[in-house]
């Protein structure tokens, strides 16, 4: 068994949903520079360009930058077509957009609610959906893996995020009910659930990052979105040729307590 073959990305293509920045950012880099080509998709399409082409700049792979709304089925197939005219076929699928709103149960108003289910989990649908009907059209299958969070197994302190917890629950049981609707053209459909990953968005909450540290077994620590890539790739490339429907957490231990 050639193993080095088994977890090769060269030549994969693909598209990356939430590119521009965070998470979404450090795997499309990490992706092309294992050879994979990619396309970073964001409602911000001007820095999604200017990701792409910082990432051109440092791997010299194939990136490309599309503006989408992952919450409109139809702005997710204009991007979709354009995609497939520029690479040629799509191997891999990273619906990785997301929002969070910390407004409490009680306060949050409907709008605000409405925005975190259609962004965390609706537009995972609609993104899975259509990489899923490419896949089908070119009956080779595939692999689709979606951006969860351990926010899906655990209730998180001390903020207050019911809406986004629901959210990647959703997101959770999705992946689960995709796989099985999908074995029979191939395509795997797994999800990622990371902890507390230092984002911008999270390295700005100081006063919680000690609360969230004293909660995780002793010696761990929070992640980086580089402690990400490694599952990422995994599922993306043949070396889970055998998984779906699977949900892999990568939190530093913080769920096992």
């Amino acid at each position: 068994m050639d193993v080095k073959k088994l977890f090769s990305l060269e030549g994969r293509k693909g598209f990356i949903t939430g590119g521009a920045q965070g998470i979404g950012e450090c795997l499309a880099s990490a992706f092309s520079e294992l050879g994979a080509e990619v396309a970073i998709v964001d409602v911000n399409f001007e820095k999604a360009k200017a990701t792409a082409e910082r990432i051109t700049g440092k791997t010299k792979g194939k990136v490309l930058a599309y503006g989408c709304d992952v919450t409109k089925p139809e702005s997710v197939d204009t991007m979709l077509n354009s995609f497939t005219a520029d690479f040629g076929r799509l191997d891999f699928a990273i619906n990785n957009a997301g929002i969070c709103a910390m407004d409490p149960a009680l306060e949050i108003s409907p709008q605000t609610y409405e925005s975190v289910i259609d962004v965390n989990l609706n537009g995972v649908f609609y993104t899975a959906r259509a990489a899923a009907k490419q896949m089908v059209k070119q009956g080779k299958g595939g692999s689709i893996i979606s951006t969860a969070s351990m926010s899906a197994h655990i209730i998180n302190q001390p903020q207050t995020i019911a809406a986004y917890c629901a959210s990647k629950a959703g997101v959770v049981s999705l992946t689960k009910a995709l796989a099985v609707e999908l074995s029979k053209y191939h395509i795997r459909v797994n999800c990622v659930s990371p902890g507390y990953i230092q984002t911008d968005l999270v390295a700005s909450l100081k006063d919680m990052l000690g609360i969230w540290v004293s909660k995780m077994p002793e010696g761990s620590r929070l992640g980086f979105p580089e402690d990400l890539i490694g599952a990422y790739v995994f599922l993306a490339s043949d070396a889970s040729a055998w998984a779906t429907g699977s949900d892999v957490v990568v939190d530093g231990g913080y769920t096992i307590l």
